[in-house]
């Protein structure tokens, strides 16, 4: 099979690699259809880790994708050959104390698609087990299907805020997860949504999609204007950059008993806040570890037509120009949102 394999920093190859093969009764042999490149996915084409997940090359990365089943394992039922299928990049093992709490996003063994321990999906054929591969019936496309795994992260984000109708909400960075929390924030029927991102394409398509307001903090005092507007503070903000600059804006938007929500990754090991803001507000933290039981639920979404995604995927690649794909979302050129790799 043909596959783009991550040899160093920044450098790609493409290869002919064996073909899979099924190996258990509950595995499902894919072949891939659609795979979205993913910012996680560039940390590791640029810097080789996330914090303390550091590959080993030779190593094929990607984890958002779409697939059609070519084969099956003797018990499987949940699919069968020809079916389009939205798959779970998660494998959890169902037996440490994470799992037994329903907590499968945190499991103390995971295997994740494209990470170490696990190759990713930037490749033509794949076997995953039969509980990560959910069928799509024909009710969404291909490409909506690889970009289920993002909008499922961006619906369990916004589970996690426990947005009251009428809350007042900020997202801060609007890249595809902070669009896909904009999204289920409007799910969740928000009162007052401002988005911020320092790419004005993004900020466009944030509006596109729905944000009452929507300012490049490189151009604008986001914190002056918005408290102008909501003198009382927001209920939550969805930090979705992962920069500490983000974060510090979190703390003087929020008001009292405020909720951040941080589900952007972080280049860096450590990040801080003010205590004293902290302390005062009585606010609230809670970091997003991906999703949880919420693929089948973004698929519904979609499939129901209650949300659009399909505006995000600005570019569209095949597998031999996946290394320009992740260059383009590496320096965020040309407007990129979501770079699709179609196989």
């Amino acid at each position: 099979m043909k596959a783009v394999v991550l040899t160093s920093l920044r450098q790609m190859e493409f290869m002919d690699l064996p073909d899979p093969k099924i190996e258990k009764d509950t595995d499902v042999l894919l072949k891939i259809e659609a795979v979205g490149v993913c910012g996680s996915d560039v940390h590791y084409y640029e810097t080789g880790r996330i914090g303390s997940q550091i590959v080993e090359y030779p190593f094929i990365i990607g984890h958002e994708c779409s697939a059609t089943v070519e084969a099956v394992g003797g018990s499987v039922s949940r699919v069968k050959v020809g079916d389009a299928i939205v798959v779970d990049p998660a494998i959890p093992c169902h037996r440490c104390d994470q799992c037994l709490k329903g907590r499968e996003n945190t499991c103390d063994n995971v295997l994740f698609l494209g990470s170490p321990g696990l190759g990713g999906c930037l490749c033509e054929y794949m076997v995953m087990p039969e509980e990560c591969c959910y069928p799509t019936a024909g009710a969404i496309t291909l490409e909506q299907a690889a970009l289920c795994e993002p909008f499922s992260i961006g619906t369990y984000t916004v589970q996690r805020g426990d947005l009251t109708d009428g809350a007042k909400v900020a997202i801060l960075g609007t890249g595809p997860i902070g669009l896909s929390v904009l999204l289920a924030t409007q799910v969740q029927k928000a009162g007052k949504i401002y988005v911020t991102d320092k790419i004005d394409a993004r900020l466009k398509a944030a509006s596109g999609a729905g944000a009452d307001w929507a300012a490049n903090p490189d151009n604008t005092d986001i914190v002056s204007d918005i408290l102008a507007a909501e003198p009382l503070g927001l209920d939550v903000v969805f930090e979705c950059c992962g920069q500490q600059e983000a974060m510090d804006q979190s703390f003087d938007l929020l008001g009292a008993g405020g909720l951040l929500v941080m589900v952007g990754t972080a280049r860096q090991d450590t990040v801080s806040f003010n205590v004293d803001k902290f302390r005062r507000k009585e606010l609230s933290i809670r970091y997003i570890r991906r999703q949880n039981h919420c693929v089948q639920t973004a698929m519904d979404l979609i499939g129901s037509g209650q949300v659009d995604i399909d505006f995000m995927i600005t570019h569209r690649l095949p597998l031999e120009r996946t290394a320009e794909a992740f260059d383009l979302v590496a320096e965020y050129g040309d407007g990129v949102i979501k770079a699709m790799i179609n196989l």
